[in-house]
């Protein structure tokens, strides 16, 4: 059997069908450039034979099979062969009748393989046994020598070059079949192992009790019998049962669909009925909604300026009768004072006079002294002057003397600022003390202001971040009103276009979420620029209908526009990856001009201005189609021979190659849309600007009108902060603490300037005692006559001096007692006289506070009663709303009620429907039940009659089926006592277990028989594997001498010289033999292993044989001696040889020549001249 005939289809890179006829039944060489599909034609007889790897055909999958993976439009590979059958005696089983057999393989992309014979579909087994019984295995392909498998020989090992002679002789498949069975016999034996074991621990010991138990059998038979009879009757019970119940749930069910129907009836009225209470709603909240928006918004806007005001009020009369009630306590406390001052005043007053009669005798005592003194210093002075030459001690007592009167003057000004600055600090402490009484309450006053100072300031900044100006809304008011205007006035002049150019205004909405109006470019007509206005007309012409076309990127676009889009006309989808554009030839578009002048023609895409992604569609609108300047130049154009493309004229005639003309004055004299779609573009870019201003300042304004909610509550509480501490300032400012603050500061002040008075004094006193020191001095160095002299005068002096000081002194301190008594009547005045100022002040404040209250209390009562009026009408509107809101909640509560009627409705349809379900399959499992019991139990059919009738086996009256079937239960259940204890068939087990030991006695000796044969086999093995090495060895030497002249070759034995321990080459170039194959050129050893490989083939042909490329490593010579060995040794085979060298298919008798062709394989046959 050999290849006749080869179909590709579709197979690699064979797309179209291509057939290769003819082949030669001997010798076929198959040749061609790399890449233009040889080894493809290989590839597929490879896959027809049925091969499983995908590798051997140099492919991952099936789909790498067919061409170009099914990216270029095919989906299938199919190849068939046609084998010559006409040898009956190398014909497959089964195919002896057939000269022909046609087989056929074709994979689908996506699909499944298919398998032909003859034009039958078989599968793949059945294809693979068809070849497999010429020696065709595709699995184990010993007739398909590879490039690489000459390669694979050369590297083989002794023990491996012995498989191949194992698997050319055939004995390879017995060792596998062998070891199988050998694994076969292992798992046997354990398992007769297992088998003896049973047999020796439970069946025997089992079989031995049950024949001592043979009553309990005999018990067990009669329970049997009698749980035959009940379970029949049981049976019988059930099945009559089941057919009741098929009768009877046909009935229920009517019913219940009658009732479910009525129930579906209710529920409809009660949606009408909330259909209608859900529209009265809406009508109630749309008045509500408009009291509450209307008349209860202002009401409550006025309710919350008047409690504004009237707090504002209340907040101010409370502060002011505050200060009322602080300045009646001042004036109490200063009356207090007063008082208390002018009694102190009376006192001191006495005091003053008993001191003054007190002064005025000391003052006459001091005088006789200082008379006295005076006398003494002048007689001292007299002793001076007549004991001194000079006259300079007189000088110096004179010094001395000013020096004493300083010193004397500043001791007594030194006490008064003394006396000053002790009353000072004393008041000082005094008033210190009244002020600590007085701080719990003007801290507390001086908090508040605080907080109502800084909540002011917070208040302040609030306002300042709200970045409100009221100007500013007035301001986007009339921008609005504007812009409003203006969006009006264009929408009227769109519609006048809209009604002139209807089909220029294309809208529609978004067919799904996130939708990216992006992929809708628009209409033709708007994706366009015209570039000279006098060629709008022609330009309409040449786009025709397609200018109201739609573009969109894809085709998916524009599925969901047309679909989900809510379109209001009917247009045309443009999908920009889908159109094909065309144009004008551009050989044609240089004849026209030639023709009729460049001038006087236009390429319409020049004329307009686009976006670039929109070229495709562009140039499908415009792209086929001429303008000129004339009717002349276009009817030149359109009926030239060689041109025949359509064209334009300036005024809009269309002239088309078919012999057919449009156009007319009425058509000039028409209004040209794109000459007038500048206007309508500039107007729908100003409409969406302006929509898009709108939409910005409709914004700012809703901002600003929450911002100015928020800035108007921050405004009034600021007011009112303001006001609160303003008036608590002044509060502070009034109160006693603040004066008592202020007299405080001026003690204080009083005290720092006698301190530093005192200072001054201090300083002047001790530069009198310095210069009083140093005249002392000088007058200690006076002549002792002078001190002799003056020594009585002195005495006499310092006696004067001493009394004159005493009384001087006493004098001085009653003086300086009446200063200070003086001092204070002075301040006592001082206060009363204050006091009576500032009960006067506090007099007038009060009166003034006291007007202010009348005033603010008159005022609160009047807000008050704004406030109660406001109220009471915002109270009746709210209950107005109130009610309204009770109407609508006691309609949604019908509503309510509604939908529960229509849920409990639903929940009894459901359950109707559940129960209907539950009957419909009850009646189901009842007509299952009952073709179940008629299939499992024969004996119904013919005793069904009987069931339920009287004096019967079956009468259920007689025989209480319950009772029985509690009866079947216990029996049952004894029953099966017994068999947890006897074996049920005693002689069926001693069958089995007869038979069990019958099977097991073949085993054994199919066991015995197998073993021998196999030791038969083995050595029959040995002797087959010595003929078919002999053979092969033979055949090896032969053809490696054919193939390389002079050279010789044989397989022997290893060191051990047996053969099943594996063989080796022996190579001789001339008389010397080759220790190893390495000693060999690269050539020489492909030779000796195509050599091997040549003879295993010869050893047992087979009727095709494929080589591919096996000479890639020979020179010529050796190529054209393999193509003279395959003549002389290979004639009953058909060979199929892929190879670049001419020495190889030289020798060929047809030769298939294959070209790759614009990306497709094709194929030549040519006839060898030898052949011929």
């Amino acid at each position: 059997m050999y290849i006749k005939s080869i179909v590709l289809d579709g197979f690699k890179s064979y797309a179209q069908r291509t057939e290769i006829q003819e082949f030669d039944p001997f010798f076929n060489a198959i040749t061609g450039l790399n890449g233009s599909g040889k080894s493809n034609i290989l590839d597929s007889i490879c896959f027809l034979l049925g091969i499983t790897s995908m590798s051997q055909v140099r492919a991952s999958n099936l789909q790498d099979l067919v061409y170009k993976n099914g990216q270029a439009g095919v989906t299938k590979a199919t190849v068939s062969i046609t084998f010559d059958n006409s040898d009956k005696k190398a014909s497959p089983l089964g195919f002896e009748s057939s000269d022909e057999i046609s087989v056929t393989r074709q994979v689908v992309i996506g699909g499944r393989n298919k398998y032909l014979i003859n034009g039958v579909n078989v599968t793949s087994t059945r294809v693979q046994d068809l070849f497999c019984s010429i020696g065709l295995n595709i699995n184990n392909p010993h007739f398909l020598i590879m490039q690489g498998q000459i390669t694979k020989v050369l590297n083989m090992k002794p023990p491996e070059i012995l498989a191949m002679i194992e698997e050319a002789a055939g004995t390879r498949l017995y060792e596998s079949k062998k070891l199988a069975v050998q694994k076969t016999i292992a798992k046997k034996e354990a398992k007769l192992k297992e088998i003896n074991r049973v047999l020796d621990e439970t069946i025997t010991p089992t079989l031995r009790k049950l024949r001592e138990e043979r009553s309990a059998y005999l018990e067990y038979q009669r329970l049997t019998g009698t749980v035959e009879n009940l379970s029949r009757l049981s049976i019988a019970y059930e099945f009559t049962l089941a057919e009741e119940a098929q009768v009877s749930s046909a009935e229920v069910l009517k019913k219940m669909q009658a009732a479910v129907k009525e129930l579906q009836g209710s529920m409809a009225e009660n949606e009408k009925k909330q259909t209608e209470i859900e529209e009265e709603i809406t009508k109630m909240k749309k008045e509500r909604d408009n009291e509450v928006s209307g008349v209860l918004h202002s009401l409550e806007e006025a309710f919350a300026e008047i409690q504004r005001v009237n707090t504002k009020a209340e907040s101010a009369l409370n502060l002011k009768k505050q200060n009322l009630k602080s300045e009646e306590a001042k004036r109490k406390e200063l009356v207090k004072n007063m008082e208390e001052d002018f009694k102190a005043f009376l006192l001191k007053k006495e005091e003053v006079k008993k001191i003054q009669n007190e002064l005025n005798a000391l003052q006459e005592a001091s005088e006789k002294d200082a008379s006295a003194l005076a006398a003494a210093q002048l007689n001292a002075v007299s002793a001076g002057s007549s004991t001194s030459g000079d006259g300079e001690e007189g000088t110096l007592s004179k010094q001395m003397m000013t020096c004493k009167i300083e010193i004397s003057q500043a001791a007594t000004e030194a006490e008064q600022v003394q006396m000053k600055l002790r009353y000072a600090q004393q008041e000082l402490e005094t008033k210190e003390s009244e002020v600590k009484n007085m701080d719990g309450e003007y801290k507390k006053d001086k908090e508040t202001f605080e907080a109502v100072r800084k909540t002011k300031e917070e208040i302040e900044n609030q306002m300042k971040n709200l970045n409100y100006d009221e100007k500013k809304e007035a301001a986007f008011l009339a921008k609005k009103k504007a812009l409003t205007n203006d969006i009006r006035r264009l929408k009227e002049l769109c519609e006048g276009f809209m009604a002139k150019f209807p089909y220029l205004w294309f809208e529609y909405k978004h067919p799904e979420k996130n939708w990216n109006p992006n992929n809708v470019k628009g209409l033709v007509a708007f994706s366009i620029t015209v570039k000279d206005p006098s060629k709008a007309k022609s330009l309409e012409a040449v786009a025709g209908g397609k200018l109201y076309n739609i573009i969109v990127d894809t085709e998916v676009t524009g599925q969901k526009v047309l679909k989900n889009g809510e379109l209001k006309h009917r247009y045309t989808i443009i999908p920009l990856n889908k159109i094909l554009a065309r144009c004008v030839n551009k050989e044609k578009i240089k004849l026209a001009q030639t023709l009729v002048g460049s001038d006087n023609l236009h390429l319409p895409l020049s004329l307009i201005q686009y976006e670039s992604e929109l070229k495709k569609a562009m140039e499908y609108v415009f792209g086929t189609t001429l303008i000129c300047d004339s009717m002349e130049s276009s009817k030149k154009i359109t009926f030239d021979k060689r041109i025949m493309t359509r064209s334009v004229t300036l005024d809009g005639d269309i002239f088309d190659p078919q012999g057919t003309l449009h156009g007319g004055s009425a058509s000039s004299q028409a209004a040209s849309v794109l000459a007038e779609l500048p206007e309508i573009k500039a107007i729908k870019t100003e409409l969406e600007t302006k929509k898009s201003e709108l939409c910005s300042v409709e914004d700012e304004l809703e901002r600003l009108k929450n911002v100015a909610v928020k800035y108007q509550q921050l405004k009034q509480q600021w007011e009112m902060n303001c006001e609160q501490a303003e008036l608590l300032e002044m509060k502070l400012q009034q109160s006693a603490y603040h004066k008592h603050e202020e007299e405080l500061l001026a003690l204080k002040k009083t005290i720092a300037e006698c301190e530093e008075t005192l200072k001054k004094i201090e300083e002047k006193r001790q530069e009198a005692k310095n210069k009083y020191s140093l005249l002392e001095n000088k007058m200690k160095n006076a002549e002792s006559e002078c001190k002799k002299a003056l020594k009585n005068a002195k005495m006499q002096l310092e006696d004067a001096k001493k009394k004159a000081e005493d009384s001087g002194q006493k004098m001085r301190e009653k003086q300086q007692e009446l200063e200070a008594l003086l001092l204070e009547l002075k301040e006592l005045e001082k206060e009363h006289t204050s006091y009576k100022h500032q009960i006067e002040a506090a007099d007038n404040a009060i009166k003034h506070y006291q007007e202010q209250v009348n005033a603010m209390e008159a005022e609160v009562s009047k807000t008050k009663e704004c406030v109660e009026r406001s109220k009471e009408e915002l109270g009746k509107k709210k209950e107005l709303i109130m009610s309204q809101h009770k109407e609508i909640k006691a309609k949604s509560a019908e509503i309510v009620k509604c939908r529960e009627q229509n849920n409990v409705l639903q929940l009894n349809i459901k359950e109707l429907e559940h129960n209907i379900k539950k009957h419909q399959q009850r009646a189901a499992d009842a007509a299952a039940t009952v073709t179940r019991m008629l299939k499992e139990n024969k004996w119904i059919a013919s005793e069904k009659h009987l069931f339920g009738q009287p004096n019967t086996a079956y009468d259920f009256k007689k025989n209480n089926p319950k009772e029985a079937h509690q009866k079947l239960q216990k029996m049952q259940e004894a029953k099966q006592k017994f068999t947890k204890f006897i074996e049920i068939n005693l002689f069926f087990s001693l069958h089995q277990y007869n038979e069990l030991l019958k099977k097991k006695r073949i085993v054994e000796n199919d066991k015995i028989k197998i073993l021998s044969a196999i030791e038969e086999l083995d050595r029959r093995k040995i002797k087959t594997l010595h003929q078919a090495w002999e053979k092969v060895n033979k055949d090896f030497s032969s053809i490696f001498s054919l193939l390389l002249p002079g050279a010789k070759a044989m397989l022997t034995p290893t060191k051990t010289q047996n053969i099943l321990d594996g063989l080796e080459f022996r190579v001789a170039l001339g008389n010397t033999w080759k220790e190893n194959l390495t000693e060999l050129s690269g050539g020489q050893r492909s030779l000796v292993a195509l050599s091997l490989i040549l003879a295993m083939l010869l050893f047992n042909p087979a009727p095709i044989y494929i080589l591919d490329e096996v000479d890639a490593a020979l020179d010529l010579s050796h190529t054209q001696n393999i193509g003279q060995m395959l003549y002389t040794h290979f004639r009953q085979s058909q060979f199929i040889v892929v190879s670049l060298k001419d020495g190889m298919f030289s020798n060929a008798n047809v030769l298939f020549k294959t070209k790759f062709v614009d990306g497709v394989s094709t194929i030549s046959r040519h006839v060898s001249l030898q052949n011929k």
